[in-house]
């Protein structure tokens, strides 16, 4: 497989003395699903948002089909953004527009100022985003305003809006946090198919170690901004875990039993 992103010697510090990242060395190819775990303040959703340089990285080299992306200018990045789909934890919809409205905007990195604050969008468009919707089983929900649906349908319209972007890189920050065990199952499910049917890369912010070990063909893990664990899921340690958990995995392993037991 070809090498989609590789990290290069990354860091970023905040102000003079916070290393969010030190060191930062992986490689990520196409099509494969990866995901990256480790505790609350491990570093997992800056590392994640200095691939789209939604934060910039302060050292290193983060290259992207070959281009070192720290070096981009604003037009570059501009081009850049529309190969990375972005799903957030909190979905960031604006509410009293319809699904599909929502799911179009990811098509603005493509239009003109001007083309985007008219809402000027094709017929080939309009089916794309339809098209999409339906495979994520929300045909029935396209013209709802987006303040009427559940946390799993507002996240599966921020899936969609991702991909209406015909993105090379899938980034997703935390997509289940604030969803129950069944719509996260569903998210999940749709996050691999996407990858497995479409040929996208997924790269995913998991604080769900269960969930990472079920759906990942490699998992990052992140302890104090360094990583710790790069592999696959099915070499991955009780020794592992602790390295990457550190005081919070006996806490996470009576979580596992429980849901094991159920």
């Amino acid at each position: 497989m070809t090498t989609l992103l590789e990290f290069k010697q990354v860091s970023k510090m905040y102000g003079a003395d916070t290393k969010a990242l030190t060191d930062i060395n992986f490689t990520v190819r196409e099509g494969e699903f990866v995901s990256i775990i480790g505790p609350s303040g491990a570093g997992k959703s800056t590392l994640l948002r200095c691939i789209n340089r939604m934060i910039d990285a302060s050292g290193g080299e983060i290259m992207f089909n070959g281009a070192n992306i720290l070096e981009f200018k604003k037009r570059e990045l501009k081009r850049l953004r529309t190969q990375m789909g972005m799903v957030f934890q909190h979905y960031n919809l604006v509410n009293r527009l319809s699904v599909i409205e929502n799911v179009l905007h990811g098509r603005l990195g493509y239009k003109s100022t001007l083309e985007g604050v008219m809402g000027l969008y094709s017929k080939e468009e309009r089916l794309q985003a339809y098209s999409i919707l339906k495979t994520l089983g929300l045909e029935e929900q396209v013209y709802k305003r987006c303040d009427q649906l559940s946390g799993g349908q507002k996240q599966r319209v921020g899936i969609a809006r991702a991909l209406v972007q015909k993105p090379a890189l899938l980034l997703c920050d935390e997509p289940i946090a604030s969803l129950d065990p069944n719509a996260s199952r569903i998210i999940m499910d749709h996050l691999r198919y996407i990858s497995a049917t479409m040929g996208i890369t997924v790269i995913v912010n998991l604080h769900q170690v269960d969930t990472a070990l079920n759906y990942s063909d490699r998992i990052l893990g992140v302890n104090r901004g360094t990583i710790v664990y790069n592999g696959p899921p099915s070499k991955i340690s009780g020794e592992h875990l602790s390295t990457i958990y550190g005081s919070e995995w006996s806490e996470l392993q009576g979580e596992l039993e429980v849901r094991d037991a159920r």
